[in-house]
């Protein structure tokens, strides 16, 4: 099996679009009343129209970045949040939030 896609439930379909299409700049491949999907590599991100819910340990969007200093500052530039970039033995990574408080991450592993 391999993940198709990863739906985050709205009531901001604007500023969630906006977001995962304008900031991080992923291409838009359905749209319908209630429901976008953007393409995001292997999966897709779909956001469906309703009342946001994310728990104190939701779903983390994870993307993948050969250089994650890079990717966050390009990001930031366009209105994304991202903290500190974080350095491992192994691996570097950053943690941001969308617009509805889902976590998302740049990580190069």
């Amino acid at each position: 099996m391999k993940m198709a896609r990863v739906i985050l439930f709205t009531g901001q379909m604007d500023a969630m679009s906006k977001f995962y299409g304008e900031v991080l700049g992923l291409k838009q491949v359905t749209s319908e009343k209630g429901w976008k999907e953007f393409a995001a590599g292997g999966a897709r991100i779909a956001l469906h129209s309703g009342p946001s819910s994310p728990g104190r340990k939701g779903p983390k969007i994870v993307f993948h970045a050969k250089d994650v200093a890079s990717l966050r500052a390009a990001l930031v530039a366009r209105g994304a949040k991202f903290g500190k970039v974080r350095h491992g033995e192994i691996f570097c990574l950053c943690d941001g939030k969308d617009p509805d408080g889902n976590p998302i991450q740049l990580s190069n592993r």
